[in-house]
């Protein structure tokens, strides 16, 4: 299908709201989407706006047609939206890692149900829990579970089994109560599946406080056996609530979220929490589209970790507002069947807890992004925010420096990707400018001269740059781009701009766009490195031309000092100052004597 179809197929469409499926040409899904109002959401893919990101733009050149499903509430669609991204994991969607690798833990349902291992929830009879973390991980856990309550962990069937032989090793090392035997009773053997289950959905404080009075009543009723077993029971999962962590969020009845957009590599980190105690952290790396804002990242995430999720926590604190945290709430809570929390801590130690979970992502996010991934990111991000075919490997920055009309330079620094080269910094002396200071005329100069060389073959000012960048705003870089011409250059050029406090804020093109960088905080970081290199530079060599200026012009009418004697005494002394206040003694150690008592009297007439 053509745009102009495509467009007046998506104006056709009802205000419902429902699932979009993104198709090539192949009939691959390639993007799913979600809308309260299908119609709005659809159209504006199709029309010709510039407020599209890249991503966008791409993913609607490859699109041949679409196709819908209406369904009769938004968190409907949310859950739809979630199942056909697991279906057709489309390239253009976010995606965490595929659940194969997490297994639930299922339940079975019979007189005497059993606990096992799933890849997945099927629609039976049976219970699920999860999805948990490895299999190895998990099977320990539920081995750990049953041993704290004293559950059958062999391959025996009941009730077929019970009483047709002797009790296995579990039961004489005390690790099961051996329900294999006729005098346990199918009532016992539930009542402690149940509580297997509480610690499963998080229960573990109301289930050692029931286990505690069960206890104490049996201690008063003199019955001390049953009181002690009890006991070793309530001690087992009292350790084992202590020390299990392998299980992401057996335990959590709050969920506190991070994320972090890095140089190179994303993160979300999820610390789960029981009663103001942390029981566990997920963190898991993933990759975004640069131009993906984090709003849009963060929906898409925490609808895809907890829609196939059977246990799900009361409180969920994200790091910032998304627009489906009503509708994810929704949806939690109508399969939770309990509320479902959804919201931003805004003060308080909620607050604390979600810059905690930040700080998580960050760290984890950092650690495992090399610096190659990291400038390679942010030469990236540099290159599709100034509309560069390849990212910028090569950049050179220009800069001028004067006092008045006078000593007046420029500097050039270049930057091979991340890294100053200061083998190819070079600085100039405005040789044409007369009279008054003209930054843009001595801007054009030096960039003339630049060019010139380059066209001339000197290998010092070669190659070319993949950017200029100019430190000014649109009228220096149009200076700039004047020159270019002039030469049939096509290198992009841009001014580097100044905030109040004199750093760098934006970048601007010569016709006067503005380009912010403030948002992406590596490229921000790296243009204000660039400017501020670039300025060091050109008022480091300011100085030396002004110092030899000033010297030159306090030694003219003293007898005997000429340029050579004139080099020398600035080499041993460095200023006018220090020659002005130097003694004879101290002066003659640079010239002879009679010169230095010529220079010393210059400065001393009263004496």
């Amino acid at each position: 299908m053509t745009k102009e179809e495509l467009r007046e197929k998506a104006n056709d469409l009802p205000l419902a709201p429902g699932v979009y499926l993104m198709m090539d040409k192949t009939g691959k899904v390639i993007y799913v989407g979600k809308a309260k109002k299908l119609k709005n959401r659809v159209s504006q893919y199709f029309q010709d706006s510039a407020s599209h990101t890249s991503k966008t733009r791409q993913m609607v050149s490859q699109v041949d047609r679409f196709d819908t499903i209406f369904v009769s509430s938004e968190f409907e669609a949310l859950v739809l939206e979630n199942a056909l991204i697991k279906r057709h994991m489309p390239r253009y969607n976010i995606l965490l890692k595929d659940d194969k690798g997490y297994p639930f833990v299922r339940l079975s349902k019979e007189t005497y149900p059993r606990f096992s291992l799933a890849n997945r929830c099927a629609s039976d009879s049976a219970s699920y829990f999860g999805p948990f973390g490895g299999r190895f991980e998990t099977r320990q856990a539920l081995d750990a579970v049953c041993t704290a309550l004293r559950l059958p962990t062999c391959n025996r069937k009941f009730p077929r089994d019970i009483g047709a032989e002797r009790p296995c090793l579990n039961f004489h090392m005390g690790r099961c109560d051996g329900f294999c035997r006729p005098e346990m009773t199918a009532a016992e053997y539930n009542r402690r599946v149940q509580q297997a289950v509480q610690l499963l959905e998080g229960k573990s404080r109301q289930l050692l406080r029931e286990m505690t009075e069960e206890m104490e009543a049996e201690a008063e009723a003199l019955r001390f056996e049953q009181a002690a077993q009890l006991r070793d029971r309530v001690n087992a999962i009292s350790a084992l609530s202590k020390k299990q962590t392998v299980i992401a969020g057996l335990c959590a009845d709050t969920d506190i979220w991070g994320l972090y957009r890095g140089a190179g590599k994303c993160c979300y980190a999820v610390l789960h929490m029981e009663n103001g105690e942390l029981t566990g952290r997920e963190t898991e790396l993933f990759t975004a589209p640069v131009e993906e804002g984090e709003t849009e990242t963060l929906s898409a995430l925490t609808a895809q970790y907890y829609l196939p999720r059977a246990i799900l926590p009361h409180e969920i604190l994200l790091p910032l507002e998304t627009e489906d945290a009503e509708d994810l709430s929704a949806v939690l809570t109508k399969r939770a069947g309990h509320k479902v929390w959804v919201h931003v801590p805004q003060r308080g130690e909620k607050a604390e807890l979600r810059a905690m979970a930040q700080r998580n992502a960050a760290e984890e996010a950092e650690r495992s992004t090399t610096a190659e991934e990291r400038t390679a990111h942010t030469l990236e991000l540099l290159g599709k925010m100034l509309k560069l075919p390849t990212p910028p490997r090569r950049m050179e920055s220009f800069d001028i420096s004067n006092t008045g009309k006078s000593d007046i330079v420029a500097s050039m620094v270049v930057y091979s990707g991340v890294r100053p080269l200061k083998s190819a910094y070079r600085r100039f002396r405005i040789k044409e400018l007369s009279g008054h200071p003209d930054d843009y005329a001595s801007m054009q100069e030096v960039l003339r001269r630049r060019l010139q060389r380059a066209a001339d073959g000197d290998e010092k000012f070669l190659p070319l740059p993949d950017v200029f960048l100019i430190d000014g705003g649109a009228t220096h870089a149009a200076a700039a781009l004047a020159v270019a011409r002039e030469f049939g250059v096509q290198v992009p050029i841009f001014g580097m701009v100044k905030d109040d406090r004199h750093r760098t804020r934006a970048l601007i093109t010569p016709q006067g766009q503005e380009i912010g960088i403030a948002a992406q905080q590596a490229v921000f970081t790296l243009i204000g490195q660039i400017q501020e290199e670039t300025h060091r530079f050109a008022i480091t060599y300011h100085h030396e031309r002004h110092e030899k200026s000033t010297l030159h012009s306090v030694l003219d009418d003293i007898p005997g000092v000429g340029p050579k004697r004139r080099e020398a005494l600035r080499r041993a002394l460095g200023s006018a100052k220090a020659i002005r206040e130097a003694d004879v003694e101290t002066l003659t150690a640079v010239v002879p004597r009679a010169t230095a008592e010529a220079i010393w009297q210059h400065f001393h007439p009263e004496k």
